[in-house]
C-alpha cells in the first residue's frame, strides 16, 4: 500500500498576469484585474506530496531535512517577498505567465529534481487564498 507524505510551505509575493506580444487591451481583456501594471501580492500556501518506501529503519519515507532543504531553495528562497515576474527568470515577460497552474508546474520539476532519487514527488498545489489553488500531479 503505497504511503504518502504532504509538506507545507509558505511564501508571500507579488506578480501579474501579462503577455508582452500582446496589446494592454487584450491583456486586460484575458486577466482582468490581474493584468495591472501595478502587479498585485499574495500569502501564497504550497503542499507538496511526495511518496516512496517507508525506511524499516527510520519509519520514513524521505529524511524530512532533506525535504526541507528542497524546499528552501526552490521555493521559499526562489519566491518569498519577491516579485515573480521581475526577480524569477523563468516567470518574466515572454517567459511563463506566473498562474498558479504555472506556478504549481514549475515547483513539482525543480523540487523532482533537487529530490533526486530519495522520493517522489506525487503532487504540487498552490494556493493564492482560500478560494483559488491549483494542482500539478505526477502523470
Amino acid at each position: 500500500m503505497p504511503s504518502f507524505l504532504t509538506r507545507r510551505v509558505t511564501f508571500a509575493a507579488a506578480h501579474r498576469y501579462r503577455r508582452p506580444e500582446w496589446s494592454d487591451e487584450l491583456n486586460e481583456q484575458v486577466f482582468g484585474l490581474c493584468a495591472r501594471e501595478s502587479f498585485h501580492g499574495h500569502s501564497y500556501v504550497c503542499d507538496v506530496v511526495v511518496t516512496g518506501e517507508i525506511d524499516p529503519v527510520t519509519g520514513m519515507i524521505i529524511d524530512l531535512g532533506l525535504l526541507d532543504r528542497a524546499l528552501a531553495t526552490e521555493v521559499k528562497e526562489r519566491f518569498d517577498h519577491r516579485n515573480i515576474n521581475l526577480d524569477v527568470p523563468e516567470f518574466a515577460d515572454g517567459a511563463l505567465v506566473p498562474t498558479g497552474e504555472e506556478l504549481a508546474r514549475f515547483i513539482f520539476s525543480r523540487v523532482q529534481l533537487a529530490l533526486g532519487t530519495a522520493a517522489t514527488v506525487v503532487s504540487v498545489t498552490v494556493a493564492e487564498d482560500t478560494t483559488l489553488s491549483a494542482t500539478y500531479r505526477a502523470d
